[in-house]
C-alpha cells in the first residue's frame, strides 16, 4: 500500500544533523518512508553542509528557501546559488543571461544546469553554445538546488567548469496548491499542482499557464502553457519514477538597444529598434529514474528523451549589413536528446571511517537541425547556413570518496569523455566528421577536527565542447573566406582553497578562493555563423557566503564575490576580457515567526563589468531590491504581494559594446548597447492549499 499523504512512521524532528540527512538520502534503509526524506528537504532552510560538501563553494538550497525567494522569472531561482546573476537581454521567451566566476556565460555555457536529471544545456545550438532555456521550470515542483562551483567532480562534465546548478522535483507534494497570479505590465499566472495516492505509488501532476507583457512599448505578449505528470512508487532511495513533460511558448522580443537613440531623443528606454523581433518554443520530455539501496551498495539509472524546438528573430545590428531591408536573421533550431546515465557505489566500513567508490557511464546523443537565415520582418529573404548535427557523447567515471578518521576525508576521481561529430551542412565544403575526448582528474582534501568547521583544498579538470560546426568548417559561409577549424573539447584547470563554518549559533558561513585557467574561450558566434578562438584566459576570485538565522523568526543572507578575469599571453587588443563579471553582492532578509504574516527584502548588486578588451569602455552597476509580503488569511489560504525593483532604477540588464547602424547613419557606430531593467511592478498571488 502506498504511503498516506498525511502520515509517516518516523518523526521527522529526530534527524537533527546534517550528516544524518545525507545518510538517509543516500544510504537510507527501505523502511524510511520516502515522505520523511523529503521532510528533511523541506523543512529546513539553508542546509548546513559540515561533513557532507566537498568545498566550501558547494551545497544545497532547500525548498524553504527558493519558496522564500522573490524572482521575476523562472530561471532567477537559480540566484539562490551565491555569486550566479540571472540577467536578461531579450523577450522573456529567450533563455537568460547568466554571470559567476568571472564569466559572461551568455545563455548557459561553462553551468551546467539540470532539472530532474535532464540536461538543460543545449549543444551546438544555433544561437549559442550551451543554450540554456529555464522556462519550462516550475519553481513550486523544486524540493531542492544542488550546486558546485569548479571543475572539481568526476560526475560533472561538459559547461560544468564555472559551476554546477541541479534543480530535483518531489516525487510527492505534502499537499496540493492552486495559486492565481496578477500584476502590472499584463502578468498573469495559474497553477494547480498536486499528488495523488494509488494502490501502488503515488501521481503527481501540475498545470501552468503564464501570460507577460513586461513594460516595453511594444508588449512581449509572452505566452506560455507547462504541464508535468510523473509517477513514482517505492522511496527516494529505494524506487523508481517516470515522468511526462510539455512546454510552449511564444513571444515579442524588445533586444538590447544602442544608447545613442536613447540619449539623442529618437526612442524611449523601453522602445525597439525592429518591432518584429521574437521568438517561439516547445519542450516535450519523457524521463524516469530508478534508484536501489543496500547496506553496502547503492545503484541510480536515469533516462531520458527530450525534444526541443526554437526559432528565434534577432537584430542587433539593425541596418549595417543591410541598409535596404534590415538586419535581421532567423536561428532555427530542432533537436532530440536522448540519454542514460547510470552509476553504481559500493560502501566499506573500517575501523577508524569509511569509503565509497562510485563508477558511473553517461550516453547523450543529441540528433539536431539548425539554421540561420536573413529575413525582414520574420520572412525569409536568404540562407546562411543550414545544418544537420548528429553529437554523440560517452563518459566514463570513478571517484573515491574516504573517510580516513573523524577529521580527514578525501575524495579522489577522474573521468574520460569521448566525443563524435557529424555535421552535414548545405555548404558540402563545412560537412565532415570530428572525434575528441578528454581525461579529467579531480582531488578534494576536506580537514575538520573541529565540530564547527572544516577546511577544504581542490584541485581538477575540466572542459566545454564547442560548437559541432565549428570543429568541421572550412569556409565562412557569411563571407565566404577560409576559416579555421577549432578544437572541439576545451580544457579547463582549477584550484581552490577554502573554509566552511558555523563557529555562531544559526551562523553558517563559508569562504573560497580559487583560480580557474581555460586552454582557449572558444565561442561560436551564432549571430555571425562562425566558430572563433580566443586566447587562454585565467581567472582569481574570492567568495564568501553567510547565512544567519539570529532568532526563530529572522533568517539574513549574505553574499559577496568578486573576480579578476584575464587573457594569457600578450594580446593586442586588450587582455580584459568583454562582459566578464567582477563583483557581485546579494543581502536578503526574511521574517516569518510562524504566524499571519511574513516579509522578505533582496537587495542584489551587479558591478560594472569591462565591454571591451583594453577596458576603455565599461558598464555601470545595476542594483535592484525586490520584496515580498505573506499574509495567511487561514491555514489553507494565503496571499502574497511581491514588488520588483522598488526604487525603480534605470539600471541596465545587460550592456555590450559594438558596432550599429541606424536607419539614417552614414556608417556603423560603435557603442554600447543595453536592455534596461523592468520598472517598478506589483504582482499579487492567492494559494489555495488542500
Amino acid at each position: 500500500m502506498a504511503p498516506s499523504k498525511h502520515s509517516s512512521s518516523i518523526k521527522t524532528a529526530s534527524i537533527k544533523s546534517p550528516l544524518k540527512y545525507a545518510l538517509l538520502l543516500v544510504l537510507g534503509s527501505a523502511q524510511a518512508d520516502d515522505q520523511i526524506l523529503q521532510r528533511v528537504l523541506v523543512d529546513g532552510s539553508r542546509t548546513n553542509q559540515l561533513g557532507v560538501a566537498d568545498a566550501a563553494s558547494a551545497g544545497t538550497i532547500t525548498q524553504d528557501e527558493l519558496a522564500a525567494r522573490t524572482v521575476y522569472r523562472p530561471g532567477e531561482v537559480l540566484e539562490a546559488v551565491p555569486g550566479l546573476v540571472v540577467s536578461q537581454h531579450s523577450g522573456e521567451g529567450k533563455a537568460n543571461q547568466f554571470y559567476l566566476r568571472g564569466f559572461n556565460l551568455d545563455h548557459g555555457t561553462d553551468l551546467r544546469t539540470t532539472v530532474d536529471g535532464m540536461p538543460v544545456n543545449q549543444r551546438s545550438h544555433a544561437h549559442g553554445q550551451g543554450w540554456t532555456d529555464l522556462n519550462f521550470l516550475i519553481p513550486e515542483l523544486a524540493v531542492r538546488l544542488d550546486y558546485k562551483k569548479g571543475p572539481y567532480s568526476a560526475e560533472e562534465g561538459d559547461f560544468a567548469s564555472a559551476g554546477t546548478a541541479s534543480v530535483v522535483y518531489a516525487n510527492r507534494l505534502l499537499q496540493g496548491v492552486a495559486s492565481v497570479s496578477a500584476g502590472q505590465n499584463g502578468y498573469g499566472r495559474a497553477l494547480v499542482a498536486d499528488s495523488v495516492d494509488t494502490q501502488r505509488g503515488s501521481l503527481l501532476y501540475a498545470i501552468e499557464a503564464m501570460h507577460n507583457d513586461g513594460p516595453f512599448t511594444r508588449p512581449d505578449d509572452y505566452q506560455k502553457l507547462n504541464a508535468v505528470l510523473r509517477y513514482s512508487e517505492g522511496y527516494a532511495n529505494n524506487g523508481f519514477n517516470v515522468a511526462l513533460m510539455a512546454y510552449k511558448a511564444d513571444w515579442n522580443s524588445t533586444d538590447q538597444i544602442p544608447l545613442r537613440a536613447v540619449q539623442d531623443g529618437q526612442i524611449g528606454r523601453n522602445d525597439a529598434i525592429d518591432n518584429t523581433d521574437g521568438g517561439k518554443a516547445h519542450r516535450y520530455s519523457l524521463s524516469g529514474a530508478w534508484r536501489r539501496t543496500t547496506d553496502d551498495s547503492a545503484s541510480r539509472v536515469n533516462a531520458y528523451i527530450i525534444a526541443n524546438q526554437l526559432d528565434l528573430w534577432s537584430n542587433f545590428t539593425y541596418f549595417m549589413d543591410d541598409p535596404v531591408h534590415g538586419d535581421q536573421f532567423a536561428q532555427p533550431d530542432k533537436r532530440v536528446t536522448s540519454g542514460v546515465n547510470a552509476s553504481h557505489s559500493w560502501h566499506q566500513h573500517t575501523d577508524t571511517g569509511n569509503t565509497e567508490t562510485t563508477v558511473g557511464v553517461q550516453l547523450q546523443n543529441d540528433n539536431i537541425f539548425n539554421g540561420l537565415y536573413n529575413t525582414q520582418a520574420r520572412r525569409t529573404l536568404s540562407v546562411t547556413r543550414q545544418d544537420h548535427i548528429v553529437e554523440s557523447s560517452a563518459a566514463l567515471f570513478v571517484e573515491n570518496n574516504t573517510r580516513w578518521n573523524a577529521a580527514f576525508r578525501t575524495v579522489a576521481g577522474a573521468r574520460l569523455d569521448s566525443y563524435r561529430f557529424d555535421v552535414q551542412s548545405d555548404l558540402a565544403a563545412n560537412s565532415g566528421k570530428a572525434n575528441d575526448h578528454l581525461v579529467s582528474p579531480s582531488l578534494s582534501l576536506i580537514y575538520g577536527p573541529w565540530q564547527t568547521a572544516e577546511v577544504y583544498a581542490n584541485f581538477g579538470s575540466g572542459f566545454h565542447s564547442n560548437d559541432a560546426r565549428g570543429a568541421t568548417i572550412t569556409i565562412d559561409p557569411k563571407t565566404g573566406l577560409a576559416a579555421d577549424k577549432v578544437q572541439p573539447l576545451v580544457r579547463s584547470r582549477g584550484m581552490e582553497v577554502g573554509a566552511r563554518t558555523s563557529w555562531l549559533p544559526g551562523l553558517q558561513t563559508s569562504l573560497s578562493v580559487y583560480r580557474l585557467d581555460f586552454d582557449s574561450e572558444l565561442t561560436y558566434a551564432g549571430d555571425a555563423g562562425t566558430t572563433e578562438a580566443g586566447p587562454p584566459s585565467r581567472r582569481y576570485g574570492i567568495e564568501f557566503s553567510n547565512y544567519y538565522k539570529p532568532l526563530k523568526w529572522l533568517s539574513v543572507d549574505l553574499d559577496l564575490a568578486y573576480a579578476r578575469a584575464r587573457s594569457r599571453g600578450y594580446v593586442e587588443e586588450g587582455s580584459y576580457i568583454a562582459g566578464a563579471i567582477e563583483g557581485t553582492g546579494q543581502l536578503a532578509v526574511t521574517v516569518d515567526d510562524g504566524g499571519p504574516y511574513s516579509a522578505s527584502l533582496k537587495l542584489r548588486y551587479f558591478g560594472p563589468r569591462p565591454l571591451i578588451e583594453d577596458n576603455s569602455v565599461r558598464s555601470d552597476a545595476s542594483i535592484t531590491l525586490n520584496g515580498r509580503l505573506g499574509w495567511k488569511i487561514r491555514k489553507d489560504l494565503r496571499l502574497e504581494l511581491e514588488a520588483f525593483n522598488i526604487t525603480n532604477r534605470h539600471d541596465s540588464a545587460i550592456d555590450y559594446y559594438y558596432e550599429s547602424q541606424l536607419k539614417g547613419e552614414a556608417a556603423p557606430v560603435s557603442d554600447i548597447h543595453f536592455h534596461p531593467i523592468e520598472s517598478r511592478s506589483v504582482r499579487a498571488t492567492l494559494f489555495k492549499n488542500f
